[in-house]
Formats: C-alpha cells, sequence, structure tokens
C-alpha cells in the first residue's frame, strides 16, 4: 500500500513523482519497511441502505494484515487483508447470523474474506490510490480504495506506526451478494452499493 506525502503533522508535504525521484525526502525513505495491520487500533467497516431510508453500519472485528510500504517509490508498496467473516459485527444478533447464513456470506463454506494490492498510485500531496483483488465467497474482483495519510510516530511503547484513512464503494451483487427483498412501496430492502471505510494503524517490523 502506497506510502503518503509526510512524516508527521508538523513536517513539510513532500511529494514523491516518478520524474523527480530526487525531491523524496530523508524521513520518507526512513519509513520504507515491512508492517504489520495493529488490530486494536484499526477498524474496517462497512455501511449499506437499508429500507431505502436508513444506513445500516458495520464492521470486521478479526482480521490480520501487513503492508509493504516504499517510501522512494511508493508504486512498489503493498498490501495484504484477510478478514473472519464470522467476525462482523452490526450491533444486532440477528441480523448478524443472517449475514453469516446462506443468504449471505455462508460463513461456513467460504470463511474468510481477502484483498491484495496490485497498483498503487500517488495522486498528489496525502491523498493515494491502491487497486487490488477482493475475494469475497471465492469470487475475486478488482476494487480501488482512495487512501489518506494521516502521519507516522513513535508510540510510548517504542513502536513505529503509521495510520492512513480509505474509502471504496462497491456492488455487492458482483461478488454474488444478491439476496434481497422487495419492498411494497418500492424498491429493494438492502442496497447494491456498500461503502468500505478503513482506519488504519500498523506498526513497522523490528520498531
Amino acid at each position: 500500500m502506497g506510502l503518503f506525502g509526510r512524516k508527521n503533522d508538523t513536517d513539510t508535504v513532500t511529494t514523491s513523482t516518478a520524474a523527480a525521484p530526487a525531491a523524496v525526502s530523508p524521513d520518507l525513505a526512513a519509513l520504507t519497511g515491512e508492517y504489520t495491520i495493529d488490530p486494536s487500533h484499526t477498524t474496517i467497516g462497512f455501511v449499506a441502505r437499508h429500507a431505502m431510508v436508513t444506513n445500516v453500519k458495520g464492521s470486521f472485528l478479526d482480521f490480520t494484515g501487513s503492508l509493504h510500504l516504499d517510501g522512494s517509490e511508493p508504486s512498489r508498496s503493498t498490501a495484504s487483508l484477510d478478514i473472519k467473516m464470522e467476525s462482523i459485527d452490526t450491533g444486532n444478533a440477528d441480523r448478524d447470523g443472517h449475514l453469516k447464513s446462506a443468504d449471505f456470506f455462508k460463513t461456513d463454506e467460504f470463511p474468510e474474506m481477502t484483498f491484495r494490492s496490485t497498483k498503487t498510485e500517488a495522486l498528489g500531496g496525502d491523498d493515494y490510490r491502491v487497486t487490488g483483488d477482493l475475494t469475497i465467497l471465492g469470487t475475486t474482483k478488482p476494487v480501488t480504495i482512495d487512501l489518506e495519510f494521516n502521519g507516522s510516530a513513535k508510540d510510548p511503547f517504542g513502536n513505529e506506526r503509521v495510520g492512513f484513512e480509505g474509502k471504496a464503494e462497491i456492488l455487492r451483487s458482483e461478488w454474488g451478494l444478491t439476496w434481497n427483498a422487495a419492498l411494497e412501496t418500492g424498491g429493494m430492502l438492502v442496497s447494491d452499493k456498500i461503502k468500505l471505510s478503513f482506519d488504519i494503524s500498523a506498526i513497522k517490523a523490528g520498531s
């Protein structure tokens, strides 16, 4: 996943492009390395429209992930994420049970959802775009995530951290998630479009 354009909130913004690699800040180059996503300080969420009038929010509570960040050449950065589908949580046990059932995620047959990045693009400033393969129900489709770098810091335990926020939109039907119910007033119970959100903190290996 791409390494973003500043060291922390007080540093000068530095933009890296293929045309001017010499402009890369030494601070950014120092962030190059392997990172592990910290699940206790990370949220992977989603929002679905319900009954055409309101939003239902949820998240996944059990996941692992890793990043390779390249501060000198962000396009070489990569990301990997594995999510346990049994950990889905919308704040309602009955709804969560339905989502785990054969109508939706079939968690007994497909226990994980995965993401593997294939491309990272610098958009300027702290903004990046990561494209990758998202696999749900055994079906793999490309998805694009827009990301904003939130900075880097050393925590009180000596861990070097990077943080960023991301968002994406998918059509669940493209992964075979087609269950729905018609409303008497028109429209469908659950939206096809799902909004994904990421608020991620990752720890550098060896820090």
